[in-house]
């Protein structure tokens, strides 16, 4: 670390959570006059209107102690209800940009939803002279703008599906295009799987989803988890006819609701009854395409919501699924569309690993420059 001074991070920082207002989750406004800063991973967690108790000592570094997540912030806020730490500098000549940067690159362990500032207490922060902490700030700010200038790239090709949605289909909640609408029951068997109890969960076989592995397959792509099930249980299940097959749709019913998978042909697994709701087809030909992306529409997402209004944890029960109103135009407009999706998600994918190794070479980057190889 060359010569650089190493201070403890209880001589650097200063928790001044105190200081700042929390506001409620319930209270966010989705626009405002001031913003909310969270643990979230969103920046900004919402807004509000009321100025009372604004914290304005800026800037300052704002840490999830659930999420680990690390902010820079340089503009007044209020801090979000639960698991926020705001912290200041002690150091009269630092560089809040650096000391962002420094967090970030830490390794915290992950345990969980469990607190983690006691291992952020640990951490031994170096400090060079002002000077260069600017200068490491301004390389990081400047491959940071890279990775956020890609995301952003990433995101307009979000919203040319919804837009070739909407010139194709026209807004669900009007249906200014006047397509059938029907009851998903109409066009899916809305199902659970069979119960798989805990004694006949073992540590190898096919493996056994429950819905945070559902929910990191549609998100992340991550194939993975650590239950299964006997390869016998399996397929008298499958021979049954209670495996999912190929172009079936998994829901995720708990928590995070109303994520879609689309079986695959190499697909082998089993799921968690009562947390994924299963759409087997029936009756009528439909995309599943079509579907997955529907549910990513607002008018969905509001019947969601609806439904599951007042459980402590997000719930939707096969009772509310198979009941959504969902707008069905000819197969042929909906294999249309699902072609169209198909070739973004190809050139998202694309962008997607570019991204990746964007991030990758950051970590290198910040790595080089907090070890003092670079200066």
């Amino acid at each position: 670390m060359g010569k650089w001074d190493m201070i403890a991070f209880e001589d650097m920082f200063v928790d001044e959570t105190k200081y700042g207002r929390k506001i409620p989750k319930e209270a966010y406004q989705k626009d405002g006059t001031y913003p909310i800063i969270d643990q979230g991973q969103e920046y900004i967690a919402g807004y509000t209107d009321n100025d009372t108790g604004l914290y304005s000592n800026i800037p300052a570094i704002i840490f999830g102690d659930h999420t680990r997540a690390i902010k820079y912030v340089n503009f007044p806020f209020f801090l979000g209800a639960d698991g926020v730490k705001l912290l200041k500098s002690k150091v009269v000549d630092v560089d809040y940009r650096f000391l962002y940067y420094c967090l970030k690159s830490a390794r915290i362990p992950d345990t969980g939803y469990n607190r983690h500032f006691k291992w952020l207490k640990e951490l031994r922060i170096p400090l060079p002279p002002l000077p260069i902490q600017q200068k490491i700030a301004d390389i990081l700010d400047r491959a940071g703008a890279l990775i956020e200038k890609r995301k952003a790239q990433i995101e307009k090709l979000d919203l040319l599906i919804k837009s070739q949605f909407i010139e194709m289909f026209g807004d669900p909640v009007t249906n200014p295009m006047g397509w059938d609408v029907k009851r998903l029951r109409e066009v899916f068997k809305v199902r659970s799987s069979k119960r798989v109890y805990q004694s006949e969960q073992t540590n190898y076989g096919v493996p056994f989803l429950r819905v945070s592995d559902l929910t990191n397959r549609i998100n992340d792509g991550v194939d993975s988890c650590n239950l299964f099930m006997a390869e016998e249980l399996y397929e008298a299940y499958e021979k049954a006819g209670n495996v999912p097959k190929a172009d079936d749709i998994l829901v995720t019913s708990r928590g995070t609701l109303g994520l879609c998978y689309i079986v695959r042909n190499t697909d082998k697994f089993y799921f968690q009854d009562g947390m994924i709701s299963w759409l087997s087809k029936h009756r009528v030909e439909v995309s599943s395409n079509y579907i997955k992306y529907l549910f990513c529409a607002d008018d969905i997402k509001r019947q969601i919501e609806r439904a599951s209004a007042g459980s402590t944890v997000g719930y939707l029960s096969l009772a509310n699924l198979e009941n959504l109103n969902v707008m069905f135009p000819p197969l042929a407009l909906q294999t249309q569309f699902a072609a169209f999706i198909e070739r973004v998600e190809a050139q998202k994918a694309k962008m997607k690993q570019g991204l990746e190794l964007m991030e990758l070479e950051n970590k290198s980057l910040m790595q080089k420059c907090f070890s003092g190889e670079m200066f």
